[in-house]
């Protein structure tokens, strides 16, 4: 038996099942039509975007990271409540205008910009985290083009990275960003071209549970935007701090504690120098603010029996759930939160492995599972699954197609 990861809080049963805003798991498979299904949760968003805003300094906004979850009725919903967007592709940028996203706040991140997806950018004034020298020769080369002043910043590759992050993207040699000792030069390039300077991008990592890491991290972010502002002796009107606020998948996770990280940033921003006194500063969040509100159901095809182990078959899959099958950047598989939903609370009865319906032994959603009895026609509930699902997994392998989604 091995154990799964901890459900998030605020979900709860109606009449034993599995409640989503309201409704039981079998009614939203009976709205949406079929299964699998991601329902996505409006109140839990809200609640997490509002939480965060308590817990952090009032001067700090709040960006979504769409890459999380670009589902459009998701964007539409986070347009709402946070303070910018930021993209990594062309495509991400159409679906946020189409949700309604001012190009204005709007961030455009990525090392492998196309000149195309420049183009558009530029034109619609939307700020371009810049990742190389030549990217902002390429920016400024289509600015004149256009007749329309780039809005360039610069993303920074940090000596440093996340410690305890789950995928880092600061310290060493990295495709992200441009080393930091070049920054000032291309700084001073960018203002000299008559680009609109816009500041600093610092992403270092990302999928953090330790606190004492993001609070650490984020005071050597400041600290070199601090020195780099020194030596190009302008203030940079933005700096993004980057996110790597983690959500607990596994078992021992623990939540982020939030409110300890707001208080050491808050006590940073009161010792900035005057240098960095009229510094707009945000943090991006993706998984963190949408992970948790997202639910896979899936319904029980078969049950069946080999060698004395019981394997619940499903009609989804690592097609949909890529992370949770353990083959998303993971080294050793563990458990995410799972339940059956129309047991959801009931005492474990069995031991059980529930698997795809794909034809590779890779396609495991939970293994050897302390789970109640399922049968066929039951639906198996996988949480967590809000951000780096449906658009993070390869939907088409083998033919099988996208997942429904829905938000209520």
């Amino acid at each position: 038996m091995k154990k799964t990861g901890p459900i998030p809080d605020g979900y709860v049963a109606i009449d034993g099942e599995l409640a989503i805003g309201g409704m039981t798991a079998s009614a939203l498979v009976d709205r949406a039509g079929d299964t699998p299904l991601f329902v996505y949760s409006a109140d839990h968003a809200r609640r997490r975007v509002a939480d965060l805003r308590a817990a952090m300094p009032q001067r700090l906004a709040i960006h979504y990271a769409m890459k999380g979850n670009p589902f459009p009725p998701v964007l539409e919903l986070m347009n709402g409540l946070v303070d910018g967007f930021d993209i990594a592709s062309g495509g991400e940028l159409e679906l946020a205008l189409a949700a309604g996203v001012q190009a204005t706040k709007i961030s455009f991140a990525g090392p492998g910009k196309r000149d195309r997806e420049l183009e558009r950018a530029i034109a619609l004034g939307v700020t371009l985290n810049c990742e190389s020298e030549g990217e902002v020769e390429r920016a400024i080369i289509i600015g004149a083009k256009l007749g329309v002043t780039p809005r360039l910043a610069v993303r920074i590759n940090p000596s440093f990275d996340l410690k305890g992050s789950g995928m880092k993207m600061g310290g060493g040699a990295k495709q992200f960003g441009v080393d930091a000792e070049r920054v000032p030069t291309l700084v001073k390039r960018i203002i000299a071209s008559g680009a609109e300077y816009c500041g600093f991008h610092i992403y270092a990592g990302s999928q953090s549970l330790k606190v004492d890491a993001i609070i650490q991290m984020q005071a050597q972010t400041i600290a070199l935007v601090a020195e780099l502002t020194d030596t190009i002796g302008v203030s940079p009107p933005h700096v993004n701090l980057g996110g790597g606020f983690g959500i607990p998948y596994f078992p021992g996770d623990r939540p982020v504690d939030i409110v300890a990280v707001g208080g050491a940033l808050g006590e940073a921003f009161d010792a900035l120098p005057s240098s960095l006194s009229d510094t707009h500063f945000c943090i991006e969040l993706g998984r963190y603010l949408v992970g948790e509100a997202g639910v896979y159901l899936t319904r029980i095809v078969d049950r069946k029996v080999s060698h004395g182990e019981v394997f619940l078959i499903t009609d989804g899959g690592l097609h949909h759930q890529l992370a949770a099958s353990g083959n998303f950047g993971t080294v050793i598989r563990r458990n995410y939160p799972v339940a059956i939903a129309h047991k959801f609370g009931a005492e474990p009865e069995e031991v059980a492995s529930i698997v795809g319906c794909l034809c590779t032994p890779l396609d495991k959603l939970s293994d050897q599972a302390h789970l109640p009895r399922a049968n066929v026609g039951d639906l198996v509930a996988i949480f967590c699954a809000g951000a780096y699902g449906a658009s993070a997994s390869p939907a088409n392998f083998l033919g099988q197609g996208p997942a429904q989604e829905i938000l209520v």
